[in-house]
């Protein structure tokens, strides 16, 4: 049995990847009673407000709640997890050792996955201890393939993970409405620019998808002395791509301020 502790936008994306498949075999805890009826109804799985009902009837859980609700929560069934359960953590900051400490036990992979798993395009970075079993693992990663593809990293790399792709949907998402508002303000319509800039994204991300280096496309975009090298010009003399680096660098630096909540 899969045992969600939490029941949110994140918690619902793994479980429409997986429901299909493991809608029988799905138990979810969630304290508000809209949002257990509307997974109910949605995805035909069991709920329930009891997060121990969860780990005594599940040996896969899913802890998908807040970061700074973790303390608290690991405290209700600490005592309940058994040499046979295996945690997975999806909490931005959280590390293993924490968790490990929490709940006495070395089972324990932490996840970073992104939003677009919503859409079952998501990107899940996985770190675990050797005591993982190579079936174990594949379990695991069959999950999280079911939202989109799925990276093995070594822990010490989750916090820039957290902030490239954790919060990299925002900051795209913040590009795409500069370029909406630009596109506004050159005299197309809204839902125009809109239809313009998402679709640009989607194309180029699908080219880079290929292989292709965003340098190379880049260069094949730009001509020289064109609209698109006048461009690039006000980002090199506006220091666009030194803001990126610097906003990557904040958001790794909060996600280890978040993992300090023990």
């Amino acid at each position: 049995m899969i045992g969600f502790i939490g029941g949110g936008n994140m918690a619902e994306a793994i479980i429409k990847g997986i429901y299909g498949k493991h809608a029988k075999d799905i138990i979810v805890s969630e304290p508000r009673d809209e949002r257990r009826s509307y997974l109910e109804n949605m995805y035909h799985v069991k709920t329930t407000s009891d997060n121990k009902a969860v780990i005594k009837n599940c040996n896969i859980i899913i802890l998908a709640v807040k970061p700074q609700d973790m303390d608290s929560v690991t405290a209700e069934f600490a005592d309940l997890i058994s040499n046979d359960t295996i945690v997975v953590s999806i909490a931005a900051g959280i590390t293993l050792a924490y968790l490990s400490s929490r709940l006495k036990t070395s089972k324990i992979i932490r996840v970073m996955p992104n939003t677009p798993a919503l859409v079952q395009e998501g990107m899940s970075v996985l770190s675990m201890c050797e005591c993982i079993h190579d079936k174990e693992m594949g379990l695991i990663r069959d999950i999280f393939m079911s939202i989109g593809k799925v990276m093995m990293l070594p822990e010490k790399y989750m916090d820039a993970v957290t902030a490239l792709s954790g919060s990299g949907p925002a900051f795209f998402a913040y590009f795409v409405e500069a370029l909406i508002e630009g596109g506004i303000k050159m005299g197309l319509g809204k839902e125009d620019a809109t239809t313009l800039a998402v679709q640009t994204l989607l194309g180029t991300a699908k080219l880079l998808d290929t292989g292709m280096t965003p340098q190379k496309l880049r260069e094949m975009v730009t001509s020289p002395k064109g609209t698109t090298a006048e461009g690039l010009k006000v980002f090199y003399e506006k220091g666009l791509k030194e803001t990126v680096v610097s906003a990557i660098e904040a958001a790794t630096n909060r996600a280890k301020e978040l993992g300090r909540v023990s």
